[in-house]
């Protein structure tokens, strides 16, 4: 069995997360044929959007996620970078506030 990378230890910990809160979420695919940028999880809560954006404690996102993120936020959604404890609280906070 391979070791979980960074990135894929923060993954599995928003995935306990959004399963404990019982939140609607899924990964979308990335085969070449979507559009760049994507965020790593989709989430919705209470009918609301959230783009959650998955990285490492030093991972940053990439511009093109930048640029996706700020179009979530313009069409009224919501995008969040998670990687580490305090933006896993980020993460709670806001699934909490839709309910």
């Amino acid at each position: 069995m391979s070791a979980m990378t960074p990135e894929g230890k923060v993954k599995a910990k928003v995935v306990r997360l959004l399963k404990a809160m019982k939140v609607w979420y899924f990964f979308p695919a990335n085969n070449g044929f979507g559009k760049s940028g994507i965020p790593d999880i989709i989430a919705i809560v209470r009918g609301e959007f959230i783009g959650i954006e998955v990285k490492s404690a030093t991972g940053k996102p990439t511009e093109l996620q930048k640029i996706c993120g700020a179009e979530i936020e313009r069409a009224g959604g919501t995008w969040v970078v998670v990687r580490d404890d305090i933006t896993m609280m980020m993460l709670e906070a806001i699934i909490v506030n839709r309910r």
